[in-house]
């Protein structure tokens, strides 16, 4: 796998060796101890899974836990999204940072998103599937929603037209108002 980094240190894009030939591909898509090895320095168990569809037009975010907080370890394995992570660790000098990459089932790449951010992602093709891994379990009752276009984070979305929100993510918060991690 070849890690790369991101303007946030904690932050890594992930490509996975991939071997194609007329017949298809084969990819290794999770490795303990290469992952913790070159992505995060540490043991990082994961809990659980899980697999979301949804249409283009869609944000979904941005998301965090006060507590179960949760590093994530993103991909996508049918069309394209715009993939954000936001930090929210308090003493961070990163603070309000963000970076954004495309996820695909094309470019096969997986970002690594971990405890202390908000995370959220677009949908660019006509649909996506999107799969992550979770070190810690989901807890409805700890969980954060900024609001996508908060003008302190400033993501820059792919976005043309209003995108479809959840009523969750249309009543989210600003970071400002936001608890911090």
């Amino acid at each position: 796998m070849n890690v790369i980094d991101t303007d946030i240190p904690d932050v890594k894009i992930i490509e996975p060796a991939v071997f194609g030939d007329e017949r298809g591909f084969f990819m290794e898509t999770w490795n303990q101890q290469k992952f913790e090895e070159l992505v995060t320095g540490k043991p990082t168990p994961f809990v659980q899974d899980n697999h979301s569809k949804s249409k283009k037009g869609i944000l979904r975010g941005l998301h965090y836990q006060t507590e179960n907080t949760q590093g994530k370890l993103v991909r996508v394995v049918s069309g394209e999204v715009f993939d954000v992570a936001v930090d929210i660790r308090k003493d961070s000098p990163t603070f309000g940072k963000w970076v954004g990459v495309y996820l695909s089932a094309e470019n096969k790449r997986q970002l690594w998103v971990p405890e202390g951010f908000a995370h959220g992602f677009y949908v660019t093709s006509d649909e996506a599937e999107f799969v992550y891994k979770c070190t810690d379990f989901y807890n409805n009752l700890a969980e954060v929603s900024i609001i996508w276009n908060d003008e302190d984070i400033s993501v820059l979305w792919p976005i043309n037209d209003e995108p479809m929100l959840s009523d969750k993510d249309r009543l989210g918060i600003n970071l400002s108002e936001a608890p911090r991690l």
